[in-house]
């Protein structure tokens, strides 16, 4: 029989997420240096956080890609009801930024629990769907009760406010649910429901209509717009090849959230057409490998858990992408393991860990 303990994780995910990881600390110092020597005096302490940040992430995946995934059978229960516990403690007493409560803060640390939910969400329907004792197309006993913490997480998130974040977990978890098998006109008819809700949603709140507005084209004085056209002037800055490292204009307090949010605009501006190319075939890449993974998933759980962290790195570096060129409104979407920010890294690191844990049971079972 095979050494399952001996056989080897998916070692392309492992390289491009360390070069995703050590490629954003060299962004992230180019794209922070001037505000941080503005605002902080130092052009290096947001990098050396995000630096520490990153390396505790390598650490955190790779002690959990030794964990047996199907540990998540136990604790994906308690960590969406952790999460959603921490949701509502955010909208009780949250950092506020820019109008928003959707950090806490918790011994010095600023938290994000919106990360840690999106993850939990789906892990917890993924560990559900493999333990349901009727068909997932059963309306009321199978796929009911799982609509239930879905429209409960993106409920909580949605009134943070951060209703591009709410929207996104939603397409996550009803894309997870086809993968899942659940029925196509159950699913329209969800989706249909939401986007109800959240079209009422938007239009509540004249910041929403604005920059629902400004994507129409019909807005140009909004925050926003003017963070969209600075963005836009950096990718047409930097044409084909790029002005180089370290020579971006944008990132001199013209661009905000250039460290964060908009880091594609400067990596564009610095590395040209081409790094924007080799950046969306690094992600593509890991899309590649991630679907591998769950066609290689030695039992239905590990196919479901390895589509949830593919779908997730997916498709919020195509949205963060989208939005940075200005083909999506604009939203408070990370880079995953690039951005700024230590939340989002943890935890797409922690995901990373699971994916490559599944990858080596799939590898055991070839061997």
């Amino acid at each position: 029989m095979p050494d399952h303990k001996r056989q080897p994780s998916d070692r392309v995910v492992l390289l491009i997420t360390i070069l995703l990881l050590l490629s954003g600390i060299a962004f992230v110092y180019s794209a922070s240096a001037e505000f941080a020597l503005t605002r902080l005096g130092d052009t290096e302490e947001l990098v050396l956080k995000h630096a520490t940040r990153a390396a505790l992430s390598l650490v955190l995946l790779v002690v959990i890609s030794r964990i047996d995934y199907h540990i998540l059978e136990q604790l994906s229960r308690p960590l969406l009801v952790l999460s959603i516990v921490l949701l509502l403690f955010v909208l009780l007493s949250g950092t506020q930024l820019k109008g928003a409560a959707r950090w806490l803060d918790i011994a010095g640390i600023s938290f994000q629990p919106s990360e840690l939910a999106k993850f939990a969400l789906l892990f917890h329907l993924a560990v559900r769907m493999t333990q349901l004792d009727v068909a997932l197309w059963d309306w009321r006993r199978g796929l009911l009760p799982l609509l239930g913490w879905i429209f409960t997480v993106c409920a909580l998130i949605a009134l943070q406010p951060n209703l591009s974040t709410a929207l996104l977990v939603f397409g996550l978890a009803m894309m997870l649910l086809t993968i899942g098998g659940a029925r196509l006109g159950h699913l329209i008819a969800t989706v249909s429901l939401g986007a109800i809700v959240a079209g009422v949603y938007a239009v509540g709140a004249d910041y929403r209509l604005q920059r629902l507005a400004q994507y129409l084209g019909k807005e140009n004085g909004s925050v926003e717009s003017y963070q969209l056209q600075q963005a836009l002037i950096g990718y047409a800055h930097g044409g084909l090849f790029g002005v180089g490292p370290g020579c971006s204009r944008q990132r001199d307090l013209f661009l905000p959230e250039s460290y964060g949010d908009f880091i594609a605009a400067i990596i564009g501006e610095e590395y040209g057409t081409v790094g924007i190319i080799l950046l969306m075939v690094a992600y593509g890449a890991l899309i590649v490998r991630g679907a591998a993974i769950a066609r290689r998933a030695t039992d239905t759980l590990g196919f479901l858990l390895a589509w949830a962290v593919t779908l997730v790195i997916g498709w919020y570096a195509l949205v963060n992408l989208a939005v940075s060129c200005g083909v999506l409104p604009t939203t408070g979407i990370p880079l995953p393991l690039v951005s700024y920010g230590g939340t989002s890294i943890l935890f797409t690191a922690a995901a990373i860990g699971i994916l490559l844990n599944i990858s080596k049971h799939g590898n055991s079972a070839d061997a």
